[in-house]
């Protein structure tokens, strides 16, 4: 087995503690010359950045004949097929590139992840990113008992390789918009603890750009106080902040406002890495420099003093209710079951967890969100979700129409793309 050197963790603390925020694309290419270009343009941008290598839709799925036939007949794939490739062409396309000044991570979206996280292993990286509730629900109908054991025996088998070897769970971005804070906070909460019940040390927990600046703030502040309650101190774990995820502004001025204003509350909210989007989101596959103008964009703009001015009092409140539905959340599910991943089985068997508009078969699908009119992403409905009566207001309990519902998908593009357009 490749010896793997650890630098992914340590390289985001050091620069958090230099007061800088680690920006990151989501990039991948399925031809090995241009995913080694696209690394080498990271690596040379004047920003603190982590390399990315996003993997393919049939390796993702374990279709690994069809990319290993599309590889050998030259056809473009919509990521780079780690698994397709062998050890020696993996280890290439790193080669004098990866080290402590230039972490890799490989993100994938795999629920039955073993071969990927055997050639990640191979391949000499110590990073990616998942888990098996933010890994499965969204993506397919792998039932959620076989994502469990899979991700098991995969964080076994990254804690055995080196004790550094690190894990970032997506649960805090489950399908990308209209789930409010409380329920990212606790799937991505419950997979650190996951993670940790299976030898990990090193691991990063995730939410995803909202609706709204300040509940935004709030939800990456309530994840730190949680975190640090249910994960320990924070010299093993940090937070990584994402670019809105749904319906992106289609305008140039939108999607670059959106951009930013992502960027300015990680900083404002704590975050130690952002994950970015680019102008070019709702149009098309970017591309490398697309990629690069979003890594400087972003980066400037976390930087600018004082740039998302909030009031602190509604921070606060916001905070306070985030933190109450979360922590009722995590009760319930480690209040079940002999382990943590029993306990995600019958918290979603139950509907004690249930995730807005995920049509998974193994969730309940009687919770429903929606966004009031301050712009707060909350709850519609709430199903079996055992919250004490004091934290559901009875004005949540409100019916959702089939129009509401496109209103709600479309709220940051309709707002962003109402931006003026940049002088110049």
């Amino acid at each position: 087995m490749t010896q793997t050197h650890a630098f992914f963790h340590d390289f985001v603390k050091a620069r958090a503690r230099q007061g800088q925020l680690v920006v990151q694309p989501r990039m991948g290419f399925s031809d090995a010359a241009a995913m080694r270009r696209g690394l080498e343009a990271v690596a040379a941008a004047r920003v603190p950045a982590i390399g990315t290598i996003t993997l393919d839709s049939f390796t993702r799925t374990g279709d690994f004949a069809s990319a290993r036939r599309a590889v050998q007949e030259g056809k473009a794939l919509n990521g780079y097929p780690i698994v397709t490739y062998s050890d020696a062409q993996n280890r290439q396309l790193l080669a004098g590139l990866r080290g402590p000044d230039f972490p890799v991570q490989v993100r994938h979206g795999s629920s039955l992840p073993e071969e990927i996280f055997r050639a990640i292993v191979r391949a000499g990286l110590d990073a990616t990113e998942g888990g098996p509730i933010s890994y499965c629900l969204p993506y397919g109908r792998v039932p959620l008992a076989h994502s469990i054991e899979a991700w098991r025996r995969c964080t076994q088998l990254f804690a055995a390789a080196s004790p550094s070897h690190h894990i970032e769970s997506f649960g805090g971005c489950m399908m990308g918009q209209l789930c409010p804070p409380s329920m990212l906070i606790a799937i991505t909460l419950i997979e650190a603890l996951f993670f940790q019940e299976n030898g990990l040390r090193s691991l990063s927990v995730s939410l995803a750009q909202g609706t709204n600046a300040r509940q935004d703030v709030a939800a990456l502040r309530a994840l730190r106080q949680l975190g640090e309650e249910y994960l320990g101190p924070a010299e093993h774990w940090h937070i990584v902040f994402y670019t809105f995820m749904g319906k992106f502004p289609q305008t140039y001025p939108g999607a670059r406002a959106l951009m930013e204003e992502s960027a300015r509350i990680a900083r404002a909210g704590g975050a130690e890495r952002l994950i970015v989007k680019t102008v070019k989101e709702a149009h098309q596959i970017p591309q490398i420099q697309d990629n690069l103008d979003a890594l400087c964009w972003s980066y400037q703009a976390a930087c600018e003093p004082a740039a998302l001015p909030l009031d602190e009092a509604e921070v606060q409140a916001a905070t306070e209710v985030i933190v109450a539905e979360a922590r009722c959340l995590l009760h319930t599910l480690l209040n079940l079951g002999s382990n943590i991943g029993r306990g995600i089985e019958l918290a979603f068997a139950r509907g004690y967890w249930d995730v807005p508009f995920c049509l998974h078969p193994d969730n309940r699908r009687r919770s429903f969100a929606c966004i009031d009119e301050r712009g707060y992403t909350g709850w519609a409905a709430t199903g079996r979700i055992p919250f004490p009566r004091q934290l559901v207001a009875a004005g949540r309990q409100r019916p959702l129409t089939s129009g509401a519902l496109f209103d709600m998908l479309s709220y940051n593009q309709l707002r962003y793309d109402a931006v003026p357009a940049l002088a110049g």
